[in-house]
């Protein structure tokens, strides 16, 4: 007899998903496996720190699993159990994105969320626990969950639901062999992605090498003197004079190229605003247009992974100003400070307070400007740290008009410009490609799983 008598649980996609496991050899979940409610007590270490596993700590893609180190007396309500080596932790909120991760020993005695079931015992001795994660993890298993989740633009399931679902028995030696094969489609991936960022991380080493720059490392003092003539028209805060920052003045001098102010460069700026999330000033992705914060502005471009949206009505008038054009320049300026990304072709955006958006003349002194170049020297590390030299606000750190535009910016012909913008655009895409192939070496790994469990050709 069916257990649930809401309509989204008998679609048509679930339906037949439940037909073709019932065609295998097949086992549900609560009849195979058991739930630890393993809970610690704070009272008991409230002088010490625990190693805390949040949802957001399991990437959904991979299961890689991270921890954050948090002083027990302000430990969050929710972090309360115990988990072990081999525990197999599926997240009950929104379970059908896979933040699934099976502990390792270097995570063995975390405090997890309450929001994660945490399996533990495996009642049958021959089943590979490997396995049981693997299949956890395919879309036979999180297609079940979504359908026995409930809550609509928020689904959770409940740990009573989670172990109603059918879980594909094959024989042992085909359970060792997915769990082997699923190891090494994710060392693969693994591979590709360190590829792609030993790539990405060149991109610096390449920029400040066309400008004949070498970044040497500098030990900062805690005590240094500074002559009253290096003050003028300058800050006087011992930040600002940092051993780093003098390092970065010294580069500037001896640069190689023409030096100009920032604000030299700027045609046009204007920054973002917010709009009350109590009215109707936000949208849909089908209907709205991309609200960029700090997290969807990046050195390599716009992500608009995680993007909020506002309607075409406050975006064309409340927000005006600060509508995004081709080319424009996208400045973090509080949060992850001194990104830069330029807005491509056929974009249309705009931006909160935390950035302001910049419009680059096309060229000073007979010097023509590409905006990419600009946007790559600002991303570099030279770049970053004149950036974070100018910062001002103890508690909420920031970069005002003035600051920006005093940036200084070392400025090539165009030759050169072009040159690097365009080596820097075909190492992107080389890293676009391994990203690429890291995800569908895993893809391709779980798609053929599971036409091996469904017993398909």
């Amino acid at each position: 007899m069916n257990d649930r008598f809401d309509p989204h649980f008998y679609l048509p996609r679930f339906k037949k998903l439940l037909a073709a496991l019932r065609r295998v050899p097949y086992e549900v979940l609560g009849n195979i496996a058991k739930l630890s409610y393993q809970k610690w007590d704070t009272e008991e270490h409230q002088e010490t720190t625990f190693r805390y596993i949040e949802i957001n700590s399991v990437s959904r893609e991979t299961g890689e699993t991270s921890f954050s180190e948090i002083l027990t007396k302000d430990a969050p309500s929710r972090a309360q159990m115990i988990v072990q080596k081999d525990d197999i932790i599926i997240s009950l909120t929104r379970p059908h994105h896979g933040s699934i991760a099976q502990i390792n020993e270097s995570l063995d005695g975390c405090i997890a969320s309450t929001g994660f079931a945490i399996l533990r015992e495996i009642k049958d001795p021959t089943l590979n626990r490997t396995y049981l994660y693997s299949v956890l993890r395919s879309q036979l298993c999180l297609q079940q969950m979504l359908q026995r989740s409930s809550g609509g633009n928020y689904p959770a399931i409940t740990a009573d639901q989670l172990m109603r679902i059918l879980i594909p028995i094959p024989q042992s030696s085909i359970q060792n062999h997915i769990a082997s094969f699923m190891r090494s489609a994710y060392a693969q991936k693994k591979q590709k992605e360190q590829e792609a960022d030993t790539l990405l991380d060149s991109v610096d080493d390449y920029v400040l090498a066309e400008l004949g720059i070498e970044m040497s490392e500098v030990v900062d003092k805690k005590c240094f003197v500074v002559n009253t003539n290096e003050t003028v028209g300058r800050r006087f805060d011992s930040f600002y004079y940092q051993s780093k920052f003098r390092n970065v003045d010294q580069i500037m001098e001896n640069a190689q190229f023409d030096v100009f102010n920032l604000g030299a460069l700027i045609s046009e700026i204007s920054s973002g605003a917010t709009p009350k999330v109590d009215e109707n000033y936000y949208a849909d992705s089908s209907t709205g247009v991309p609200f960029l914060r700090v997290q969807n502005v990046t050195s390599h471009g716009i992500d608009l992974s995680d993007a909020k949206f506002i309607t075409r009505e406050t975006h064309d008038g409340m927000l005006k100003r600060s509508r995004l054009k081709k080319d424009d320049l996208v400045f973090t300026i509080t949060g992850r400070i001194g990104s830069v990304a330029v807005v491509p072709d056929n974009f249309e955006g705009n931006i909160n307070q935390h950035s302001v958006r910049f419009r680059l003349k096309d060229q000073i002194t007979n010097i023509t400007i590409n905006s990419h170049y600009i946007a790559a020297f600002l991303n570099s590390e030279l770049g970053k740290s004149l950036s974070i030299r100018e910062v001002t606000g103890g508690t909420r750190p920031a970069l005002d008009y003035k600051a920006i535009k005093s940036l200084k910016i070392i400025l090539p012909l165009i030759e050169i410009q072009n040159k690097i913008v365009a080596e820097i655009k075909n190492r992107l895409a080389k890293v676009a490609e391994f990203r690429s192939e890291a995800h569908s070496i895993v893809e391709e790994a779980k798609e053929r799983v599971e036409r091996i469990l469904l017993a398909e050709k």
